[in-house]
């Protein structure tokens, strides 16, 4: 985190604002999400990418990483914290299968 905050404190963007037009104003978030769509296409990556599939994989990224969902909710900006048990709930069952799996001896059930 000390490396972004360098690199965004290090650009001409402002303190809230580390991506700008080509005209040096913020994106509105349709003309973020368009450019976005851009960059993509520029890459050769499908189309069907979009910016908001960033926000997510970072709440899935959180979620495995162990934060809770009202950590998830703090850093996404989210109001409601069903919000961001959407991220939670699904690592969450993972872990309860995988805990459940590991008390399972197949060599005795197969046998």
């Amino acid at each position: 985190m000390d490396a972004l905050a360098s690199a965004i404190k290090a650009t001409p963007t402002g303190e809230h604002t580390f991506l700008i037009t080509d005209y040096g104003k913020p994106f509105s978030k349709n003309g973020f999400g368009n450019r976005f769509r851009s960059w993509c296409r520029e890459a050769g990556l499908p189309d069907d990418l979009s910016s908001h599939g960033i926000r997510k994989a970072v709440g899935t990224f959180l979620a495995e990483a162990g934060c809770t969902q009202y950590e998830i909710m703090a850093l996404h900006g989210h109001s409601d914290p069903k919000t961001s048990e959407i991220y939670t709930r699904s690592v969450d069952r993972r872990k309860l299968v995988d805990a459940a799996m590991d008390r399972i001896d197949l060599g005795k059930i197969i046998e």
